[in-house]
């Protein structure tokens, strides 16, 4: 079986996505760990063949977001001819303005930002929308004009289905309005808090995307040079590492199985510059790990 591969039914959506999806902010916007090149992002050249590659392997969820600078735009570009190889997601409320983002929620900012990624992403309809919520989440949700916006977009034909991007207690009355079809929230092996949020969407049918699987690279052969550095989890990747010989591989193959057990995720968005990257990824997926490491890993991130 390929696990990456594998679809995970979305009953809310009437479908299924693949359990490795691709998280596109890296292609359009500098991020990672390291600076200088390590955080640039590939010229466009690079980016059309990182999402060719992408579909290429069988992967069909893409998400992006309109703050995510030049995303949108390349992903329009380079696969918007092979629309129907793969779910669209993006995010409004966010907003770029390069090199920086600002935020508005506000009814027309919204509807504005759908139809701006409609023209960027050369669609008729986007599949997924989420709330790409910033520093007063609890304001957005408790004035509702974001979610009118979406509502409204959806009602036009310009949305199939509606989301969120958020975390712990709001992310839990997000999934109990009864308003999103999908969730996406942090998970991984060092930040286990949406536990319950996970189950819970499974519960009623929800999808779950996860964003940052991987720690931002903390779970990944990158975090090696910095493990002289101070940072809060650096106990329990020195832990992990111990448990993998040092391999960096090992660790993000831990990482991505531990997700995988989780039957009420949807899919993990992994991004990547590198087309390599992406096979690499789905190799380690694949990778036969002994049940007994992944309990052992699975406490350690815990702190256990």
């Amino acid at each position: 079986m390929n696990r990456a591969l594998e679809k995970r039914e979305i009953p809310r959506m009437g479908g299924s996505v693949t359990f490795l999806g691709f998280g596109a902010l890296e292609i359009g916007r500098d991020w990672g760990l390291g600076s200088g090149k390590d955080r640039e992002r590939p010229d466009e050249r690079e980016a059309n063949r990182v999402l060719n590659a992408v579909l290429d392997r069988g992967i069909n969820l893409i998400d992006t977001a309109s703050a995510y600078h030049r995303s949108e735009e390349r992903i329009g570009k380079a696969v918007s001819h092979r629309r129907g190889e793969y779910v669209l997601a993006t995010k409004c409320g966010e907003h770029s303005r390069e090199p920086d983002t600002f935020y508005d929620f506000s009814y027309r900012a919204v509807k504005e930002s759908i139809d701006r990624s409609l023209r960027r992403l050369r669609t008729e309809v986007i599949d997924l929308v989420q709330i790409h919520f910033g520093p007063d989440p609890e304001k957005v949700i408790e004035e509702g004009k974001t979610l009118e916006a979406m509502k409204e977009a959806r009602k036009e034909g310009k949305v199939r289905f509606l989301g969120a991007s958020i975390d712990g207690e709001l992310a839990k009355q997000c999934i109990l309005s009864g308003d999103f079809d999908v969730m996406q929230m942090e998970y991984n092996l060092l930040n286990r808090q949406n536990e319950e949020n996970i189950r819970l969407c499974r519960e009623k049918g929800i999808g779950v995307l996860i964003r940052s699987g991987l720690a931002m690279g903390k779970l990944t052969p990158r975090i090696l040079p910095y493990m002289e550095e101070d940072f809060p989890e650096k106990g329990r990747i020195r832990r992990l590492l111990e448990l993998t010989e040092g391999d960096g591989e090992a660790l993000t193959a831990l990482a991505l199985r531990f997700l995988h057990e989780n039957k009420g995720i949807s899919s993990v968005l992994v991004g990547t510059k590198k087309p390599g990257r992406i096979d690499r990824n789905i190799a380690l997926l694949n990778r036969e790990i002994d049940g007994e490491l992944l309990t052992r890993a699975a406490a350690i991130g815990a702190g256990d």
